[in-house]
């Protein structure tokens, strides 16, 4: 059934995560009347930890839900950097890098977004796009009811894939992309409790060759852990639980107290985080009437620390260039694209650099990260591996903080990261 009732310029966003998000948010702020499909029954809520930089401040801002982002970030303990015995070292915590992250739950950025979603957006949950067909004056999309399995085509005028690394939108319009595995998975959890053994407020960094996990202390809830290993067949860690290769990928040595009660919690969790890293590689994120944004189009990896603000931005940039050009998609998205390409391809190729520093591939990169990241605590050598990490850091923390979404006419500039 053909379904054309709508007026205006109307817009189908693929995917509730903070990308799809975002771009209804603007869409809807510059007149657009934007539908939300999301294939899970309901809201996800849960979600691993992120840190926002400069980039993502400035977006959420302009998205108007900046003010709802409490960091999180737990500055009254410390973070140690341990052995499986439990002895360790001070060492920096993730938000005492450079740039000055925020730390958060990836559900705190969703559920910001969604209370900033204006009431009138249709959102369709249990609901996918199964054919994108375009021409000269629109796209029809034929959209799978996925508890009925009842099917019904209409008719937008732009479609905007937000759904992910395995895009629906990305396989029905532009056919299988350029996947570049970087041979490493990781895993998350938000833990139920405590762990025992550290003060409240207390992180920690088990960081081996070839794996590590991180354990990320929250102000007002429980920590957080993430795990990250080296593989040499992805396919074959998909081949049993998530459990049994996380406890493969850090034996056979015995795990010490530490390490064993944080992998008891994930195997206790409900939907914990496994999967692979992996990069989506595109020569073009558009075409026709339908875009692509977010890991859908580029997937930067959690190592770049990025994934949330370039999708924030690229939302809202979007939306800029869109009311910009009325009546020329074709030259909106074109533009929006030549402004975004060197900030991602940036970004992804920075990832490549910075899962070095969360999982050391040799025992000169561990010896190295160590180092640097130890000696900051030191009160003798502190000033001088601050000032190492600060000047090799230099380009990476500009980038992390450039205001792609600024107003066109403006130039691109460090926004501000003040908490």
């Amino acid at each position: 059934m053909i379904n054309n009732t709508a007026n205006g310029r109307r817009a189908l966003v693929v995917g509730l995560g903070i990308s799809g998000l975002s771009a209804a948010i603007r869409l809807r702020g510059i007149g657009w009347e934007p539908v939300l499909a999301e294939r899970a029954p309901g809201r996800r809520t849960e979600g691993y930890f992120i840190g926002l930089f400069g980039a993502g401040t400035a977006a959420a801002a302009r998205l108007g839900f900046l003010g709802d982002l409490t960091d999180r970030a737990c500055h009254t303990g410390s973070t140690h950097e341990v052995d499986r015995a439990g002895r360790g070292r001070r060492c920096v915590g993730f938000h005492e890098l450079p740039g000055t992250p925020r730390l958060l739950l990836r559900g705190d950025v969703e559920a910001a977004a969604f209370r900033a979603l204006p009431p009138e957006v249709e959102i369709r949950y249990a609901t996918e796009p199964v054919a994108i067909e375009q021409d000269a004056d629109g796209v029809a999309v034929t959209l799978r009811d996925t508890a009925t399995g009842r099917s019904r085509t209409e008719r937008f005028d732009l479609v905007v894939g937000a759904d992910g690394v395995r895009s629906a939108v990305r396989e029905l319009v532009f056919g299988p992309a350029r996947v570049r595995r970087l041979n490493y998975m990781v895993g998350a959890v938000k833990l139920a409790e405590p762990v025992p053994g550290l003060r409240p407020g207390d992180g920690a960094v088990l960081a081996e060759v070839g794996r590590s996990m991180w354990l990320f202390p929250f102000t007002g809830t429980t920590p957080a852990a993430l795990f990250s290993y080296r593989t040499t067949d992805v396919a074959a860690e998909f081949g049993a639980p998530p459990i049994d290769r996380l406890r493969a990928a850090f034996g056979p040595e015995p795990p010490g107290a530490l390490l064993e009660a944080v992998l008891t919690e994930f195997e206790r969790a409900e939907r914990p985080l496994f999967d692979s890293a992996e990069q989506i590689r595109l020569k073009s994120w558009h075409r026709g009437r339908v875009v692509l944004l977010g890991d859908s189009a580029w997937c930067m990896t959690l190592y770049s620390g990025m994934g949330a603000s370039a999708g924030m931005a690229g939302a809202h940039l979007l939306g800029t260039l869109l009311a910009a050009h009325p009546g020329r998609l074709d030259l909106a998205l074109g533009e929006w694209e030549r402004r975004l390409r060197p900030f991602v391809t940036y970004h992804q190729r920075e990832a490549l650099r910075q899962r070095q520093f969360f999982t050391p591939a040799s025992r000169f990169q561990r010896a190295v990260r160590s180092t640097v990241l130890c000696g900051l605590k030191s009160p003798r050598a502190g000033g001088f591996h601050r000032w190492v990490l600060d000047t090799t850091a230099a380009k990476s923390q500009r980038m992390k903080s450039l205001d792609i979404s600024a107003p066109i006419g403006r130039e691109a500039e460090p926004a501000l990261t003040a908490k």
